[in-house]
């Protein structure tokens, strides 16, 4: 006959296991053991069960280092998506002057000259960079239109700023008081709307962008002045606002920066071991690796190294080209003049380098103070969707090739897919001839193709180049009017 007590034990242990076990239940399991084993057989083939269970669970927990971290396998999702938009918006919209590092150009340690003296001939004495908040206005922020240009873009996800260095949260963040877009500026939850507009009308990933310090934030500077021995910014404010943002938004890119001293400091590993084991979003969510000193292309989801990443070969390790259409900021730019914007010949140039080298490119565009994407960045989304619409076979799902760049001809990049060798061909080849280095025929199977063109290239072997005839045709004939891709099935 089981005591008992021991029928007490056994109910607190199923109670346990339906609910998840954590490091907390773990231990009054241990102490359960204890008790158990001094019962019969009967109880101890229910603690047989019991430990085969925990076992279990402790093989697909995560531990809060980056050894244990950094061996969770990446989503598929987001290797296969290959391409993203990236949307810098906030307070610094409203100045949109220099560059989204406005106020710390203006009132940080090393003053920019140039914002110094716009702000002196612009704006009267003791106004505040908190003054331009009310100007933040968004009245033509209309989420359901951007979602549509997203889809129509190409982009398989989009990270939005939900704070950046200057600290103004663009949701109704608990912990921002008096500083985000629900009480000052828009009176809008910007984050809120934007991710039901994308998951109502797209099926692109959502994503957050989000700053671990904050330039001027009174708690970062006295622990930053401690040499990050004491941690009241993170325990009273990164923290809380990382954990509100994923409950909330769900997220499924937490894509971190801004995080200036040790990773002790902000607890990383203990904030990534809790969104990869307890988060809404455990399965699915992807992070980047700027989680504290040392991290940027060592740790993390994926690596971006540094803005701008482009290697030009292939890693050992995921990786993303963040890089933005205006050349000199992320932020929207009044005076911004027509050469400061990449073309989409620049675009697809670095797109084309990247994926062959298999990153990812999250291309960033800057929303002006009312909530308009400016005409350039529409235009160059646009460009990028229809170049996709032709080429994505070439792109979406891809891997990189056993070489990534043409010996013989320049301006060609490789991916590969099901068998099947892509060439990107940057240049219209003079003559209507290319000729590549790379690609080995496997006999008379072999079929070169241009991706939207309805008939077969003519091609020959001279040597050890493969040459390919260009169709003679118009530019309104043509499938696409830069970037061909050539298909070679049966190369290797």
């Amino acid at each position: 006959m089981v005591s008992t007590s021991v029928i007490n034990i056994c109910l607190i242990a199923i109670t346990l296991l339906a609910n998840g076990i954590n490091a907390d239940s773990e231990f009054v399991m241990r102490e359960l053991q204890v008790d158990m084993e001094e019962s019969n057989s009967e109880v101890i083939t229910v603690k047989k069960e019991i430990d085969i269970e925990i076992k279990d669970t402790k093989e697909t927990k995560y531990e809060p280092n980056w050894a244990s971290i950094d061996s969770r396998p990446l989503p598929s999702w987001y290797d296969e998506a290959k391409f993203g938009i990236f949307i810098h918006w906030g307070v610094f919209s409203v100045p949109s002057y220099v560059s989204e590092w406005f106020w710390n150009y203006w009132q940080g340690n090393s003053p920019h000259p140039d914002v110094v003296k716009f702000m002196e001939q612009n704006y009267p004495p003791g106004f505040t960079y908190a003054d331009f908040a009310k100007d933040f206005t968004t009245e033509f922020y209309h989420p359901d239109d951007w979602a549509e240009l997203f889809k129509e873009s190409g982009a398989k996800y989009v990270v939005l700023t939900s704070k950046h260095h200057e600290g103004f949260t663009n949701w109704p963040s608990e912990v921002s008081w008096n500083w985000n877009s629900m009480d000052v500026g828009p009176h809008r939850d910007l984050v809120g709307e934007l991710a039901t507009a994308i998951r109502s009308k797209t099926s692109i990933k959502f994503g957050l962008y989000h700053s671990m310090f904050e330039w001027f934030n009174p708690l970062y500077l006295e622990d930053s002045s401690s040499n990050f021995t004491t941690r009241n910014y993170v325990t009273q404010k990164t923290l809380p606002e990382l954990f509100e943002i994923v409950n909330t938004y769900k997220p499924e890119i937490v894509w971190s920066d801004g995080a200036v001293g040790p990773v002790e400091y902000w607890n990383s590993t203990g904030f990534l071991a809790w969104l990869y084991n307890e988060s809404p979003v455990k399965d699915t969510v992807v992070t980047n690796d700027r989680w504290g000193n040392g991290c940027a292309c060592h740790h993390g989801g994926y690596y971006t190294c540094q803005d701008r990443y482009n290697p030009g070969k292939v890693q050992n390790h995921k990786w993303e080209n963040c890089m933005t259409i205006d050349r000199k900021s992320w932020g929207y730019r009044r005076d911004a003049k027509l050469e400061d914007f990449l073309t989409i010949e620049d675009i697809l140039s670095t797109f084309a380098s990247t994926i062959s080298c298999g990153g990812n490119m999250l291309m960033n565009i800057g929303p002006t103070k009312d909530g308009i994407i400016a005409p350039i960045f529409q235009e160059r989304l646009k460009q990028m969707g229809s170049w996709l619409k032709v080429n994505g076979e070439a792109v979406y799902s891809s891997t990189p090739w056993r070489a990534q760049n043409d010996s013989l001809s320049e301006g060609i990049w490789y991916t590969a897919k099901k068998g099947a060798v892509y060439a990107f061909v940057l240049n219209w080849p003079t003559d209507n001839l290319l000729k590549l280095g790379e690609p080995v025929s496997m006999g008379t199977e072999s079929k070169v193709t241009m991706l939207g063109w309805a008939n077969a290239l003519a091609w020959s072997v001279s040597g050890k180049e493969i040459h390919i005839s260009f169709p003679d045709a118009t530019v309104s004939e043509l499938p696409c009017q830069w970037a061909w891709v050539v298909k070679l099935q049966n190369f290797k």
